[in-house]
């Protein structure tokens, strides 16, 4: 107990992968998933009209899911960077890539979905989607974007974290 807590491999060396759970870098991630994904939702949500679309209200939707997920894991790293003891269990980990994976995926569906219905009213007409409300579409979908890229990267870091385990 007292290895997995200081963090001491099984030859008495530190180990620090960069990005893995429990990591100054991982909770850098983290913070910018919290903010990515709250922007997405406000930039979304400034419009009333968005549930007219159904990309837009999977976008919502999403991020819904996206933001409690990433405060609850910061929270976990913010306590294992400042307090400097959390055992990494198996379990734990595997519960973290999963829920990074699964959310990385619906936070690409929405991302695309959002970016694709946008560009497709701002061809159509413009008076489907006036060019500031347009704007705010797509940087919603951009802050989107930026979020899963942080969350695959999270996901790929404790994936490369699990054979170690």
């Amino acid at each position: 107990m007292l290895r997995a807590c200081l963090g001491l491999n099984y030859h008495g060396r530190m180990e620090e992968l960069p990005g893995a759970f429990g990591s100054s870098a991982s909770l850098a991630l983290r913070l910018g998933q919290t903010v990515f994904s709250t922007a997405s939702l406000l930039f979304m949500c400034l419009d009333v009209d968005f549930y007219g679309y159904t990309a837009f209200c999977y976008l919502v939707t999403v991020m819904g899911l996206v933001i409690p997920w990433s405060i609850t894991l910061l929270v976990v790293d913010a306590y294992s960077v400042f307090i400097k003891c959390l055992p990494l269990q198996r379990r734990l980990v595997m519960i973290v890539f999963l829920g990074d994976m699964i959310l990385s995926y619906l936070s690409l569906a929405a991302a695309c979905s959002t970016a694709s219905v946008t560009d497709l009213l701002l061809d159509a007409d413009r008076s489907y989607c006036p060019a500031k409300l347009c704007g705010r579409y797509q940087l919603s979908a951009a802050m989107a974007f930026l979020s899963w890229f942080l969350s695959s990267a999270s996901c790929l870091f404790n994936f490369w974290l699990f054979p170690s385990l």
